[in-house]
């Protein structure tokens, strides 16, 4: 993940979408691969119970941009974006 993301600051390896998918190497290549089959790309199950989910706005868009339909793990470094964004303003 270090050398597809060229950093090793751990925070700034799978920060977002855009970020997880360069760190995992995932690509246009794996478009339409069953992630419920046997395969190179699966889903997995959870290592451990997850915090609190936070819902707020999307970031880095131009329409609907007042929709809450933004999801992630309240507390986590993992996660970029404003802090209102954070917040769930």
């Amino acid at each position: 993940m270090e050398g597809l993301r060229k950093t090793t600051k751990i925070t700034d390896l799978a920060r977002g979408p855009g970020r997880l998918a360069a760190a995992l190497e995932i690509d246009q290549r794996l478009d339409g691969i069953d992630l419920c089959a046997d395969g190179s790309l699966w889903l997995g199950a959870a290592v451990r119970e997850p915090g609190a989910i936070g819902k707020s706005v999307r970031i880095g868009i131009s329409r609907e941009v007042d929709r809450r339909l933004r999801f992630f793990e309240t507390g986590s470094p993992f996660v970029s974006g404003p802090s209102r964004a954070l917040r769930g303003i």
